[in-house]
Formats: C-alpha cells, structure tokens, sequence
C-alpha cells in the first residue's frame, strides 16, 4: 500500500518556463512523468509524483507552471503554482546561468519568508557554463546549489544527495502521534463506532495511523466500540495509559471513562500531529465570542461526499448552534481551495487534515492567525461545545495550561 501524503516529504519545484523542470524530476524519478517539450508553458496545472527517495523514504514531488507565465491564462497557472508553496517542504529552484535573475531571487525570498528550505539547481549546465560571480554569492550567504544537465542525466545523483541533505530536521525526527503518551510495555484503548459514515470493510487513516505508532512504539492496543468501553476496562488488571475516542462518541465515551485514565480523541492528537494544538485550543475558545448571525468556516481536506449525519455539514453546525443559541452562517469547503479573503469570519473550522503533510495545515493556520482570524479543529470545537473540553485536554498539559491561563 502507498504512504498516505501526510507522511511523505513534499518536494516543489519552481522556476521560470522552459528552464528544464519537468525534465528534472524525470531524470529524478526516472520516469515520464512530466511532459517535456521546447515550447514553453507545457506544464499547465501542477503535477505530482509520489516516490521512495532512499534513505528519507516516502516523498511527493510537485512540478508546477512557469512562474514567469503571462497572459490571463498564464496568471492563472502562475496563482496555481504560487498555492504549491503552502504545501511545500523543500523547495527547488530550477534556472540556469544564463537565466538567472529577478524572479530567482524573489522565490528565493519567498522560501526564506515562509521558512521553508531550499536549493538550486543550474539545469543545462551542458550549455551554460557556471557563473562564478553567481554561485560565489550563493556561497556567502550559504544557499545550497548543484548544476546538472537533464538531457544527459549529468548531476543527477548529486542532485539527489542534496536534497537529502537539505531535508527539514521536523521531517526526519517526526514526532509521535501517540505514543509518547502511553509508552513501550503500556496501553491505550482506541474508541472506533461503526456508524453510517464508517468506510466499509476498513478503518479511517488517523486510526490506522495510531494503531501502527502504538506498534511502532512496542506499546499495547486494543479497538473497541463505544459499547464495548466498559467491557474492556473491565479486562484490565492494569489500568491502560490513554483512552482516544473518535470525537462524535465524546459523550458516551467520557461518561464510560474513569476519571484518572486520561481521555481525548483522534481529532485532537492531529490537532498537536498536523498543526498547533495550543493555537487551535485559543481558536476554540473563541466560540464563546460567537452570536447569532456570525459567519463561521468549516474546512474539510477531503473531497468526500457527505452522507447522512455528516461531521462537518450536520453535526458541528448543530452543536455550535446549540450553543451559541441562535443560527449562524456556515460555509463548508473542502480539497485545496481556501478562500482569499477569509478576514469575514468569526472562527474557522478544520477538519485533522490526515491527508495533508503538516506543512500545508501550518499554512493554513499561518494565513488565519495574519488574519487575526480564529482558527481550531472538529474534535476542539465538538468537545468545547459539549462541555468537556478540559477532560479532552488531559493528556496535553501545555494545551490545558493554555486554556486554563486565558479562560
């Protein structure tokens, strides 16, 4: 089975038209993957390839439209492009000596902007030769650099060497999803309701994922329904570490669950996993600022069609409503698209994003913090409107901090 995108290192890789970026990542992925042509503008909408880049393992590269476009066609790719860098994790600058300009140095600011890490490669160096004026001065201020020539596969390898090097250290050193909270030899309980929304014949991905960390990590784990929880405690002579809910069973869940044995959900463990718990928990807070009328965003990363109860269109929108006590208006969204203008909202919504890397969620939660916008997560927002909220916070003791010290 493939790695699930959240878990692959996202690769992008920018330039100008025709310098040679689709024919980089074939000579790199060593396949057809891109079309390749001497017109420039082949590459319309950006295209991915999923790959096994050893030793980093599972890696997504992105080959996007020129970012020297024109024309209202062009604008358009060069926006779809520009949108790549929210899910960007290492960046590539595809130029070559000859070309080497303006709109290098303002992705090469862009990348610095966003923190995120990046080399260059001098594609066509069969062609052009190096520029020493031009990689002295990327020396100085330490940019990491390679000249290879596509056409004839020459410094490909080295290539390939340095974006290993280059790889994010938050990448190579991912944290737990959960395991740093039970530990080898302890257990956890995974709640797991078998309802309309359940896929058939298999479990979602963030519970799949945290029943491989859990092994991963030599802890025990035992799936159960939310009928079964007391049963299951039951067989315990030995208390077990965490219980973790899927967050529409909070209720049952809490109620079936002692005190002492810490108790969250799969939405907030991807909450601290994907993005920013203590900022997502200030993002929950804000829902006793709503009131009646208030326009809130709720963002979903999947393109699935809801069915029945659906989370994200029916029982969030009538939680919330409960308790703000009075209508408001709701917007839903899902896949990529994220609207510009986002300083209309009151709060914004956000599903785990399980299918994301962790880049693109901390894009996300970047643009709504610059729009002094509210943003925080399904499993937060169900368990702040039920009440529960610092029961589901238990495990975190940052995050509880967080909330208790600006309640």
């Amino acid at each position: 089975m493939r790695a699930p995108k959240t878990f692959r290192l996202h690769i992008g890789i920018f330039g100008r038209r025709n310098v040679g970026k689709s024919s980089i990542l074939n000579a790199l992925t060593q396949q057809n993957v891109s079309i390749v042509s001497e017109i420039a503008g082949t590459t319309t909408d950006p295209v991915e390839k999923p790959m096994e880049l050893l030793p980093l393992g599972p890696v997504l590269f992105i080959d996007t439209a020129g970012i020297d476009d024109i024309g209202n066609l062009g604008g358009k790719r060069v926006a779809k492009t520009l949108a790549v860098f929210d899910r960007t994790d290492l960046g590539v600058i595809v130029t070559n000596f000859s070309d080497w300009g303006e709109y290098e140095l303002q992705l090469m600011e862009t990348f610095k902007e966003r923190e995120i890490p990046f080399i260059i490669v001098f594609n066509k160096a069969d062609v052009f030769p190096e520029n020493i004026e031009i990689t002295s001065q990327l020396d100085s201020i330490k940019v990491k650099h390679v000249s290879t020539s596509a056409t004839v596969e020459m410094g490909i390898s080295d290539l390939r060497q340095l974006l290993l090097n280059t790889a994010p250290s938050d990448f190579i050193n991912r944290p737990s999803i959960l395991a740093d909270l039970v530990g080898p030899g302890e257990a956890a309980i995974l709640v797991v309701p078998i309802d309309k929304e359940a896929p058939k014949g298999r479990l979602i991905l963030p519970q799949v994922q945290s029943i491989r960390d859990l092994l991963d990590n030599d802890s025990f784990c035992m799936v159960v329904k939310e009928r079964e929880l007391r049963e299951a405690l039951s067989r315990f002579n030995k208390p077990p570490k965490l219980i973790v809910t899927d967050s529409q069973a909070f209720l049952k869940v809490t109620a079936d669950t002692p005190p002492e044995i810490p108790l969250t959900s799969f939405s907030i463990l991807f909450a601290r996993f994907q993005g920013d718990l203590s900022e997502m928990v200030r993002g929950a807070m804000a829902i006793d600022t709503l009131k009646t009328g208030d326009k809130v965003l709720i963002a979903e990363a999947c393109s699935h069609h809801p069915i029945g109860e659906d989370i994200g269109t029916v029982k969030i929108p009538r939680w919330l409503t409960q308790y703000v006590g009075g209508k408001l208006e709701i917007d839903n969204i899902r896949g990529h698209d994220f609207p510009e203008n986002i300083s209309e909202y009151k709060l914004i919504i956000h599903c785990g994003a399980c299918m994301w890397n962790r880049r693109t969620m901390l894009s996300r939660i970047m643009k709504a913090r610059q729009a002094k916008v509210p943003l925080t997560n399904y499993g937060l927002t169900i368990a702040y409107s039920l009440g529960i909220f610092e029961r589901a916070l238990q495990p975190f003791p940052a995050a509880l901090e967080v909330f208790k010290s600006e309640n």
